[in-house]
């Protein structure tokens, strides 16, 4: 549920045309008859040359212009700095990738107030949003601290003009960035400023996953052959290929698969899935990839003001978008290694009863390996205020023999599933998923659902697997096995193992030896890609990584790998635990 913010008070947004108008008078106003750089005139307004290319961000208090600030773009116009500087004397090069700041202007009744910060970090903003490396300016004298809070630099060029001295200043984007990062600027701004650029106030971060491997075979597919020669262990892609019918129905029919539109809405993969979860047609909707679907709904269901609450560690996707994206302030429950990553009922439904706006649980968790049971998490659910939405990632569902919570939401209010058929279903390429809940929760969300979401070949390849449930749930078994043998093998390297039920296997690296991030490089310069998982949990350390399950061979050698860079097989530090799912489980824990 969205919140209610205040009205902001300022509003930052490009120059019109009259506001242009107006700039130029004030322009008049405080440089020519305030500090005396340029004589009056009888025009009473100031141009020159460079307004045909600069662009004007503008700073409005109601209907009242606070502050304006011009940013002069790359190109054969040249800069201001030209006027006072020989360019082959600058302690810098001037590039294509260059922009200059000029006439950062606040007018004196708006002078003790956040207008000036605005419009320095919008014009940052619109800078790094265009692919700028670098920013020039000359500022006065009297306001250059101003420039260096920003992350600016004088580079020791000054000139005057009239009554006012300028100095040269010059940083770099990314320095400009570091120091915003450090600070707590954009919330303010955030919190003050109604943001009118067509850029976002805050940079869309990157979210980090695996998949490293692919900096070994090209992503430009030139040496597709080379993933014979690596080991892909740090995404969690099934070891197991597709089913056989998947297989068939592509290699028969791949050229006009690839030549020919889908389905416009998916509608025969749509009704294989209902089909083959018991659940109304109306009540699913598919996506490419688990991702596709977040970032069309939570941003749909969330803002700024809400409040979500997740596991921590869990999957990254989820604290990325809610913090990095959204902006809404999240509510981690910490799963702590001494209790091996398990987590009570009391806790959870202390904060569940708070009632933040989202839950989202990915289950069985990743990187732990650790599902909630379903009875448990109907009680939480049921805890949990009728404005809190539940979302639960079952990616790994079918590896932890289930079961899924996929009927239940189907007639209820407050839950929405998210069920991947990458991992599983071994179709990671194909990129297909689908949220499962009560029709009106995804009423909205249809609407925002292009056509052919899904290619064709995904979408034959989906439904021919969701036809051959005996061959996936034999293979989900043997995966099972595979990775308690590769716990084992873990163990007697000395590695601190996480019992766990999906298709990977959290451990924890010995004391003795340096942290994941050596383990996970020096693996890799012997073909051997694993996922350092300490970034994805705060209670994780420096030691967590995370293997994938892979079929006996490869996990062969894998452990060859490692004992390799170890230098050492150590004794197995213990049993290794089992993992079940089924209902003796007590409802206050989540294992």
């Amino acid at each position: 549920m969205k919140s209610c913010a205040p009205t902001p008070a300022y509003t930052i947004a490009e120059a019109t045309s009259s506001q242009r108008d107006a700039i130029y008078r004030h322009r008049h106003d405080v440089y020519a008859r305030e500090i005396g750089q340029h004589p009056e005139n009888e025009s009473r307004t100031l141009q020159d040359a460079l307004d045909l290319s600069n662009r004007y961000l503008v700073v409005t208090h109601g209907s009242d212009l606070a502050g304006f600030i011009s940013i002069t773009p790359p190109g054969d116009h040249g800069y201001s700095i030209d006027k006072y500087f020989d360019r082959e004397d600058l302690p810098f090069q001037v590039g294509r990738q260059s922009y200059e700041l000029r006439l950062l202007t606040v007018l004196p009744q708006f002078r003790h107030t956040p207008t000036a910060a605005i419009l320095m970090f919008a014009a940052f903003r619109w800078i790094e949003s265009r692919g700028g490396l670098q920013i020039i300016a000359i500022g006065r004298r009297e306001v250059s601290a101003m420039y260096r809070r920003c992350g600016m630099n004088e580079v020791g060029r000054s000139t005057r003009s009239g009554a006012v001295t300028y100095d040269l200043m010059h940083g770099s984007v990314r320095d400009i960035r570091q120091s915003i990062e450090d600070s707590r600027l954009p919330a303010r701004i955030e919190h003050d400023t109604h943001w009118h650029l067509e850029i976002p106030l805050r940079k869309p971060a990157d979210c980090f996953h695996g998949g490293a491997f692919f900096e070994a075979i090209g992503t430009g597919f030139k040496h597709l052959d080379r993933h014979r020669d690596i080991i892909n262990a740090d995404v969690l892609d099934a070891w197991f290929p597709p089913a056989p019918a998947a297989l068939e129905a592509l290699h028969a029919e791949l050229p006009w698969l690839l030549r020919t539109s889908p389905p416009t809405d998916s509608e025969g993969l749509v009704r294989a899935i209902a089909r083959a979860r018991d659940i109304p047609e109306s009540s699913i909707l598919v996506g490419a990839g688990s991702s596709d679907l977040i970032y069309r709904a939570l941003p749909r269901w969330l803002d700024s003001g809400s409040t979500a609450l997740i596991l921590d560690p869990t999957y990254g996707e989820y604290a990325h978008i809610l913090e990095k994206v959204i902006g809404c302030s999240v509510v981690r429950a910490t799963l702590e290694r001494e209790n091996d990553y398990l987590h009570d009922f009391e806790q959870l439904a202390g904060k569940i009863a708070a009632g933040p706006d989202l839950v989202a649980f990915v289950n069985p968790n990743s990187p732990t390996g650790k599902v909630i049971d379903a009875d448990t998490l109907k009680a939480l659910i049921s805890i949990a205020p009728t404005r809190t939405r539940f979302w639960i990632d079952e990616t790994y569902i079918d590896y932890a023999g289930g079961p899924s919570l996929e009927r239940f939401a189907a007639d209820h209010d407050q839950l929405i599933i998210c069920k991947s058929m990458s991992k599983a279903y071994a179709l990671s390429g194909a990129r297909v998923a689908y949220l499962c809940a009560s029709p009106h929760q995804l009423e909205e969300l249809r609407s925002l659902t292009p056509p052919w979401v899904i290619g064709l070949p995904s979408q034959v390849a989906a439904v021919k697997a969701l036809k051959s449930p005996t061959y996936y749930e034999h293979r989900w078994q043997e995966t099972a096995k595979l990775r308690r043998e590769l716990e084992d093998k873990l163990e007697e390297l000395d590695f601190h193992v996480t019992p766990g039920c999906a298709n990977f296997v959290l451990a924890h690296l010995p004391d003795r030896l340096p942290d994941a991030r050596w383990l996970v490089e020096t693996c890799r310069e012997r073909g051997l890609f694993i996922r350092n998982a300490s970034p994805m949990g705060e209670k994780l350390g420096r030691r967590a990584i995370r293997i994938a399950v892979k079929d006996r061979e490869t996990q062969g050698r894998i452990v060859r790998i490692l004992r390799e860079v170890l230098g050492t097989a150590g004794p197995s530090s213990g049993p290794t635990v089992s993992c079940t799912t089924t209902a003796s489980h007590t409802p206050n824990r989540i294992v």
